[in-house]
């Protein structure tokens, strides 16, 4: 652990800019209507506006937490602060679905320059046993900025506009990278090689796996061109992924994933849980939203406003719940709050009907708020209390990608899902129903779309089962002095330390 005798003034200056980023993966899934509406353009291709920005967000993530370990945290932190603001700004100007698309792949990619340094600098910064409550405040912000996302832009879709949800990033991430310029240490450099064939195959893999999962319905699961069909696209993204992890365990130089790293039973655990999280919360804010929209007829900041009870709950509680991990063991706090998840999805998903009382939707969203303030701490915590300084830009890098990759495949499978249900609930000729009206939809199309809606929030309900599922095996986190024995005052390596736990 490297000292620095004001660690958490350097937080709070890089958990402003991670927030911002954070914000950027929910913000959307409120203005898709308005989105679809001002740039002429159907619900599919609304959807890739999410997708893009969360894959160019996820694929690189690998090697910029290396990068950031060869050329320093800080410095890398800064460049991608700059690319994300420039990008917002070409966001707000696009006059056309492509041209946003392509803009938010810009801002994906800074946003994934600046997220594995604010995680490797709390492991850098703080000790194994003080790190609780640096974690929970990461944690908190990661929670909170993907559930206030949506109020935020609920507001700004109604009042300015949708591309306010961009511009509005400008001058955040202005006082942002002043903040981080004065308050963010420079930390010791590791010098590492890149393995640029692992970057090219995991970054192959996940784009032809997310385009054939999300894109599939609109070729009817069949051929996309020529011979390309979407399941070729889907069996070759898996047979990239296959071959990546298979060059990462066979390189003799510095694989892009230490796979060693997985030995930690925790470290595995918490990657796996933290990808059903990533999924789950991405894939529940479209159906919900487009529920609130276009069957009940909300304005987007109505629909958000729906959100409050969630985000209150979860900004309030998460501070209380990084101190408890130090002194709990994360494991039952974590599955506590995946199995109360669970719930309020599935709760949510009962009421979803066009004459519920709208007021009842508020129960499950504060229980969703509790919930989710007993998950984001306890997984990043557990996640990285076994690594060593060196190993922090690494496993900051796996563990974000491994929450991005669940992001990505959240957003394309609820895409796919929210298609086929439309297709089974909706009177044959009516389509989606969404691409032509601003409002509420026609009476007649209601239930078709309330039960199609329901049906696909069921999944990330589903999926969280799987996160409760790993969470309640976790270990018992090891003292600290377990940690640094290895390699503190010897010439043991902190990755044949690692490889020992």
């Amino acid at each position: 652990m490297e000292t620095v005798e004001k660690p958490w003034p350097a937080l709070w200056a890089l958990v402003l800019g991670f927030f911002m980023i954070l914000v950027d993966s929910t913000i959307v899934s409120v203005a898709n209507p308005k989105i679809m509406e001002g740039l002429n353009t159907d619900i599919n291709s609304v959807i890739w506006v999410t997708s893009a920005y969360l894959l160019a967000y996820a694929v690189p993530l690998l090697v910029t937490g290396r990068l950031g370990d060869k050329y320093g945290p800080k410095n890398l932190y800064l460049i991608g602060l700059t690319v994300f603001t420039l990008a917002s700004l070409w966001c707000g100007f696009s006059n056309d679905i492509g041209t946003l698309i392509v803009a938010r792949v810009a801002q994906g990619l800074g946003a994934a320059l600046m997220t594995p340094q604010t995680m490797a600098v709390i492991t850098r910064i703080f000790a194994p046993d003080k790190r609780g409550p640096a974690m929970g405040l990461w944690g908190a912000t990661a929670g909170v900025a993907m559930l206030v996302g949506p109020i935020l832009g609920g507001v700004l879709v109604d009042g300015l506009g949708w591309e306010w949800i961009f511009f509005v990033n400008v001058p955040v991430g202005v006082i942002a990278f002043v903040l981080a310029w004065r308050l963010v240490p420079k930390l010791q450099t590791h010098e590492h090689k890149f393995d640029l064939l692992g970057v090219a195959l995991s970054s192959v893999g996940l784009f032809l796996l997310v385009f054939g999962i999300q894109e599939g319905a609109t070729y009817d699961w069949g051929t996309i061109a020529g011979p390309l069909t979407v399941w070729g696209m889907i069996i070759a993204g898996i047979v990239f992924l296959i071959a990546f992890v298979w060059w990462q365990a066979v390189n003799k130089g510095e694989p892009l994933v230490p796979l060693h790293l997985f030995k930690v039973r925790n470290f595995s655990l918490a990657n796996t849980a933290i990808t059903a999280m990533g999924f789950s919360v991405t894939a529940m804010s479209l159906p919900l939203f487009f529920y609130y929209q276009l069957v009940r007829g909300m304005t987007p900041t109505q629909s958000a406003l729906m959100m409050i009870p969630m985000a209150l709950a979860s900004g309030v509680l998460a501070p209380f719940v990084g101190k408890l991990v130090d002194v709990v063991n994360p494991r039952y706090v974590a599955f506590t709050g995946f199995i109360l998840m669970a719930v309020s999805l599935a709760w949510t998903a009962a009421l979803m009907t066009p004459d519920t009382a709208i007021w009842l939707f508020l129960l499950p969203s504060a229980l969703l708020g509790i919930a989710s303030s007993g998950i984001w701490a306890p997984l990043s915590t557990t996640a990285t209390r076994n690594l060593a300084p060196r190993e922090a830009g690494a496993g900051a890098g796996i563990y974000n990608t491994t929450r991005q990759i669940g992001a990505v495949l959240g957003s394309a499978a609820i895409a796919a899902l929210i298609s086929a249900r439309l297709a089974a609930e909706m009177p044959a000729g009516a389509g989606t129903g969404a691409q032509d009206v601003t409002g509420a939809l026609p009476e007649f199309l209601q239930a078709g779309f309330s039960t199609a809606m329901a049906q696909s929030i069921l999944l990330p309900a589903a999926v969280v089962l799987i996160g409760a599922a790993v969470a309640i095996m976790f270990a018992k986190p090891r003292p600290v002095s377990a940690i640094y024995a290895g390699f503190e005052g010897t010439a043991e390596t902190p990755e044949s330390a690692t490889r020992q736990h």
